[in-house]
């Protein structure tokens, strides 16, 4: 009979990046399973991965392999996964994946309160702004806006629309006009945003009469971190476009004035969205939770 294991180290190195990960999520040694993978292309015949000392890559007769065999023991573990939640109440391990608001506003604070009524669940939720595949990175779970879930995923809303704004402080208005229009704001210092998907800072995108469209600005500032964004604008270093409800107390103290609200764009609020093969018990109980709480 042949043997499986090595076929399930070699999908583990693949899917960690790194022998040392993966060794570390198996509880073996990196040598002992870099032997493991060594054998197993001394049992095909080729060469699997490319090795230096920093990283790990696939050569194409390994991308063509891992293509094969990642996906089936992925499918393997879950339902493994879910016959031993059937012996008793839900348990295990839940990954959620969200950009850094998603978790923040949305996620974490309704599953707080949720957590301690089961005790043997336990959850990862990792912030991260670029677009993961949470099969391949072996997430339960994914939330974001709902025009970037895909469409072989099955999606559920857990936010109402979310709406942005340009907002700026009053001592920043008192030395600059505010702009009439969008195209205005190329004459303001605008805190830019940078995400790890672009390659370049975010355009400001608006609506008018059902169109949109985008802006490019420019400023002195730019942040990945929305807090910092929210910061710089408090402290009168510029415009920054965010979504209301971050600032939405800043706004009602008088800290930080909109303009431009008559192009304000929406977006598809945040939608949960996870493989269409069975999710365990325990990763159900999570979506159920995180949908009965929807505003």
């Amino acid at each position: 009979m042949t043997r499986f294991d090595d076929l399930a180290a070699f999908a583990a190195v693949v899917r960690a990046g790194s022998f040392t990960r993966a060794a570390a999520q198996m509880g073996l040694t990196p040598s002992a399973l870099s032997q493991t993978v060594k054998a197993l292309e001394l049992r095909l015949d080729m060469k699997l991965l490319n090795r230096t000392t920093r990283s790990v890559s696939t050569t194409e007769a390994g991308e063509r392999l891992y293509q094969t065999v990642g996906p089936r023991f992925a499918d393997i573990e879950g339902e493994l996964k879910v016959l031993g939640e059937l012996r008793g109440k839900p348990a295990g391990l839940v990954r959620i994946t969200g950009t850094e608001n998603a978790i923040s506003a949305v996620v974490w604070p309704r599953l707080a309160p949720w957590l301690p009524h089961y005790p043997d669940i336990q959850l990862e939720l990792s912030s991260d702004n670029r677009f993961v595949d949470i099969v391949a990175e072996r997430f339960d779970i994914g939330v974001r806006l709902g025009n970037d879930v895909a469409k072989d995923m099955i999606a559920v809303r857990i936010a109402p629309d979310m709406r942005m704004a340009v907002v700026g402080a009053p001592a920043y208005f008192a030395s600059h006009p505010s702009p009439s229009t969008p195209e205005d704001l190329q004459a303001h210092d605008c805190i830019g945003r940078r995400l790890p998907t672009h390659n370049g800072l975010l355009s400001w995108e608006f609506q008018k009469r059902g169109k949109s469209f985008s802006i490019n600005v420019a400023g002195r500032l730019a942040f990945n971190v929305n807090a910092l964004i929210v910061d710089a604008a408090l402290r009168g270093h510029g415009l920054a476009w965010v979504r209301l409800d971050q600032v939405t107390e800043a706004l009602a103290d008088g800290r930080l004035l909109t303009v431009l609200d008559a192009w304000s764009q929406s977006f598809p609020g945040y939608h949960l969205y996870y493989a269409t093969r069975r999710a365990s018990p325990a990763s159900a109980l999570v979506v159920d939770a995180l949908r009965s709480s929807t505003a």
